[in-house]
């Protein structure tokens, strides 16, 4: 498709007739206009016949024309091109061991286990990183990587959505999870050749029992990687008891000060959520600490093109002054 940047230009092109039929009768008015040569005085009289017989030539009108095409920058527009994603690369951690499958949170005026709290928090939290590259890995007694670090956030809400309590074992391994995050972001960035945000976001609501690397040891490999990573210590009192009231839990214990220490570590944020509430005020927190890129506008290249018309307009001017017996010289 071709668009001209100043079309404004084209106002132009009835000029010649402008100055062949107007231009001689307002300067002749009142026979005040006195021209050095006879001959001109002549071609200049007040007269139609002699007005008509001095009207511009075809060539000289399509060399105009072709200049005014020049003049007006035509430029040919290609096919729009997506602007460059530039967010972050997005680690979310979370924990499938046993303890989530406690109902102690209420979610749409009901009683829910933790887990389904969390695919419902951690979904909305997923529309919202338009521009964002994001993966997922869960763990209990193993850790594994669920999903690649994919711009196609709908993935990543089905893939969690599609997970059970315990289906990584009932105990939890959050070092191990840790270290495959780091591994897979690292991974991520060689096979990319560039920088850019690298973030994990870890919920958990147990101590660390199980695995092979120990949180700490795990979160000095993440420093390494200049990865920082938001910790989310996750779960209520208790469970639920006769009528509805919650009744406290012997084993409702969350190691807070290991996740403290992990994110204080890595250069990121510490957060307790006793409920579905706070939980969702937490991943907003987390909009703001780490926002989301701006996605811009499809953007269509331009590439110049008054260079056409303008070499045409010289040839035709070239092929006038070599060509006299036609009279296009004149």
């Amino acid at each position: 498709m071709i668009e001209f940047v100043w079309p404004w230009i084209f106002l132009a092109l009835p000029l010649p007739w402008l100055v062949a039929w107007l231009l001689p009768a307002q300067l002749y008015s009142g026979s005040r206009l006195r021209l050095p040569h006879p001959g001109l005085q002549a071609l200049w009289q007040n007269d139609g016949a002699t007005r008509r017989a001095i009207k511009p030539h075809w060539w000289a009108l399509l060399i105009w024309a072709l200049l005014c095409a020049a003049a007006a920058r035509p430029q040919q527009i290609g096919e729009a091109v997506p602007p460059p994603r530039t967010g972050r690369n997005l680690m979310l951690v979370v924990d499938l061991s046993g303890s989530m499958g406690q109902a102690d949170m209420r979610l749409g005026g009901r009683i829910v286990d933790r887990l389904t709290a969390v695919k419902a928090v951690v979904g909305d939290f997923l529309q919202r990183r338009v521009g964002d590259r994001v993966g997922l890995v869960v763990f209990g007694d193993r850790a594994y990587a669920i999903t690649p670090l994919t711009f196609d956030r709908n993935a990543v809400r089905e893939q969690l959505a599609d997970t059970v309590v315990a289906l990584a074992g009932r105990e939890t391994a959050i070092g191990d999870a840790i270290a495959i995050a780091t591994k897979r972001l690292r991974q991520q960035q060689e096979s990319e050749q560039s920088g850019g945000e690298r973030v994990i976001i870890l919920l958990t609501d147990g101590v660390s029992n199980a695995g092979s690397l120990s949180p700490l040891r795990a979160a000095e490999l993440a420093v390494k990687e200049s990865i920082r990573i938001h910790t989310i210590a996750f779960g209520g009192d208790g469970g639920e008891g006769i009528f509805g009231i919650f009744r406290s839990q012997a084993n409702a214990s969350i190691d807070e000060a290991g996740l403290r220490t992990i994110a204080e570590q890595t250069g990121g944020a510490y957060f307790r959520a006793r409920d579905t509430s706070e939980l969702a005020g937490i991943y907003a927190q987390l909009d703001q600490i780490e926002p989301a890129a701006l996605v811009g506008r499809m953007d269509r290249p331009r590439s110049e093109r008054y260079r056409l018309p303008l070499a045409a307009a010289v040839l035709l001017m070239l092929i006038a002054l070599l060509w006299p017996q036609r009279g296009l010289r004149r």
